[in-house]
């Protein structure tokens, strides 16, 4: 098991721990937000956006003030929406139609929170470090938006 394999499953047993108590969605995506912001490092900005009609509309987060209304299929957050499936993005810089609200982001991943098939919204993580995201992120971060998923109605 790789180090962030290790770290992946540490946060997975301390989100258990704070959302199994509690099926309120913003208030377990605020005590996951604020755990990921904590325990992960070289993240500038972690936060959820949900799904309100044909746009993500910013919901609990940690960082700096953020775009508080992103289209589907606009920035980096529209476009995994809209795509339904993780993105991860190396250099935001590169990335035709990047909506920045913190210009210290260089990376960023997103992963899109289904139920049931539907659409509810997106998982939201920057980085100031150029392709700080990888595959053991992707995975870790899907398992987490699934156990929000699963303890959020």
């Amino acid at each position: 098991m790789s180090g962030k394999q290790k770290l992946y499953a540490r946060i997975h047993a301390q989100a258990a721990g704070l959302l199994s108590d509690e099926s309120d969605p913003i208030a377990n995506a605020a005590n996951l937000s604020a755990l990921l912001f904590m325990e992960l490092d070289e993240v500038n900005w972690v936060g959820f956006y949900f799904l309100q009609g044909a746009e993500l509309v910013l919901g609990p987060f940690q960082g700096q003030p953020a775009c508080v209304r992103i289209g589907l299929g606009q920035g980096v957050c529209g476009t995994a929406a809209e795509s339904r499936q993780t993105l991860i993005v190396d250099n935001v810089d590169e990335f035709a139609g990047h909506i920045a609200c913190d210009g210290a982001s260089k990376a960023e991943i997103v992963i899109p929170l289904l139920k049931d098939g539907a659409l509810l919204g997106v998982l939201d993580l920057d980085s100031p470090r150029l392709a700080r995201f990888d595959r053991f992120d992707q995975h870790g971060l899907e398992a987490l938006a699934d156990l929000y998923l699963a303890n959020s109605d």
